[in-house]
């Protein structure tokens, strides 16, 4: 999932602002997108399932108008919640106006909110995280002095994990929870108009600078006055920034807490390189998150790094697709081996995770297909061997196939002839020279930082699948 906002003090197309920013975030998001544009307190809406392109067609387009601002989201859905309803962002009247709000990111604690504001007369439509954080943020308005405030105290009653935008008839509002888990940044460009994102490469496809990332915790209010924060949850909890962004998340082009997610991704390829070296002729990277670490491991083996797989680009991401029977569809069609790097060649398949092992099996039968000799499969991330609560599409134990099965008994399944997973204790290396002083490793070391999140998430999940 992934948010964007942009906030001016002209009238102007940000709309076509908007679109371009999700379009550059479009990787972390495929089942649906939206655009609210906000036009001196009047609010335009459209929002649908599909990727933005499909989506925002120049007709829809010009149907949201002009603005001062908007805010944009694309999202991954699980199988319970990747219908149209869901899509964000999320837009609710009440006593005091109006807002528009858009997430990235899961709540551990949304059965309990959801439940507890059931009992007191509120009704919810949708499946969706947003909605509960907008009724939570509209009852605090309702004490409030300002919307800041109320976004401000009720981040006191969210747990789990979100990056958000919110968007009322004057102000905008940047949001990170107090562990940071998710990232999010601003930028500007122009006089006086300022760019939110979830990862910084869409600030510079819209010709924004980047200015700093939301810290943790912190809310960020955009007025016609400038910017001013509220700080006070910044020292609430340790930072946890979910490390899996610079693993396979994040796009290779975006920095996250003043480090380049290339540079990361190269780091683990070197790491795997140190720990598993392999005797071999080349080095190839899976598509498109492996690339860089299959470098890094190249530069750090001395093995040719070569192209062995070229993917098709009118294929999503198969990893973030709901449904196992969707994935191994696309799978079929995504990837295909260049005969002339593999052949008679002793393989090193530098993989960026191994998660249910649907892409890996079928990448090691292509290139044994077209004549390597061998396979020898590198994952840059640790092995999975915990469900994710925070808003990565991991929901059981029994999804994971490293849960199941030793590296030796994985190399059999797929037909490879030797299988290695980044060691644990490099993974925190990863960020080294930027300012993140703490990970959420929690789906491979099973330390997760927020208290009891496993029964609460699938009793929730369990109600929308019910729906």
């Amino acid at each position: 999932m992934a948010v964007f906002g942009i906030f001016g003090t002209e009238t102007a197309d940000v709309a076509a602002s908007v679109y371009y920013g999700l379009y550059a975030l479009q990787h972390r998001g495929q089942a649906s997108c939206g655009i609210v544009v906000g036009d001196d307190g009047v609010f335009h809406t459209y929002k649908d399932s599909g990727i933005v392109n499909e989506v925002f067609t120049p007709s829809v387009m010009k149907g949201l108008g002009l603005g001062q601002m908007a805010v944009g989201n694309v999202r991954y859905g699980t199988s319970a919640t990747k219908e149209r309803i869901n899509a964000e962002p999320i837009v609710v009247n009440h006593s005091k106006g109006r807002l528009a709000i858009s997430i990235d990111g899961k709540l551990v604690n949304a059965a309990q909110l959801k439940e507890k504001m059931e009992m007191e007369g509120s009704i919810f439509h949708t499946g969706n995280d947003a909605e509960i954080i907008s009724a939570v943020i509209i009852k605090e308005r309702i004490q409030s002095s300002s919307i800041e405030e109320a976004v401000y105290r009720a981040v006191e009653k969210l747990e789990g994990s979100f990056a958000m935008v919110v968007m009322s008839p004057q102000k905008m509002i940047a949001v990170r929870d107090p562990h940071g888990m998710k990232p999010l940044c601003y930028g500007r460009r122009g006089d006086g108009e300022y760019v939110i994102s979830s990862e910084s490469c869409a600030l510079t496809s819209v010709g924004a600078q980047y200015v700093r990332d939301v810290k943790k915790g912190e809310v960020v209010v955009f007025t016609k006055e400038g910017v001013r924060t509220l700080d006070g949850h910044c020292e609430k909890c340790p930072e946890r920034l979910c490390v899996f962004e610079y693993l396979y998340t994040a796009r290779p082009d975006s920095s996250i807490a003043g480090c380049s997610v290339h540079l990361a991704r190269k780091r683990a390829g070197a790491y795997l390189a140190k720990a598993y070296p392999t005797d071999a002729d080349v080095v190839i990277g899976a598509p498109d998150s492996g690339i860089d670490a299959a470098i890094g491991y190249a530069e750090e083996s001395g093995i040719p790094y070569g192209l062995g797989l070229i993917k098709n680009k009118y294929i999503g991401r198969t990893f973030i697709d709901p449904g196992q029977n969707v994935r191994e569809d696309k799978v079929k069609i995504k990837l295909n081996p260049v005969v002339e790097t593999v052949k008679g060649k002793r393989v090193i398949l530098v993989d960026d995770s191994i998660v249910r092992g649907t892409t890996c099996a079928r990448v090691v039968k292509l290139l044994k297909e077209a004549g390597a000799k061998e396979v020898h499969v590198r994952s840059s991330a640790p092995a999975f061997l915990n469900p994710c609560y925070y808003g990565t599409d991991i929901s059981s134990r029994k999804a994971l196939i490293a849960c199941n099965h030793t590296p030796e008994e994985m190399a059999q399944i797929f037909g490879a002839d030797s299988v290695a997973f980044l060691p644990l204790e490099d993974v925190f290396k990863l960020g080294e020279g930027g300012s993140c002083k703490g990970y959420c490793a929690a789906c491979f070391d099973g330390n997760y930082p927020t208290a009891e999140p496993v029964a609460i998430p699938n009793k929730y999940d369990q109600k929308i699948s019910e729906k």
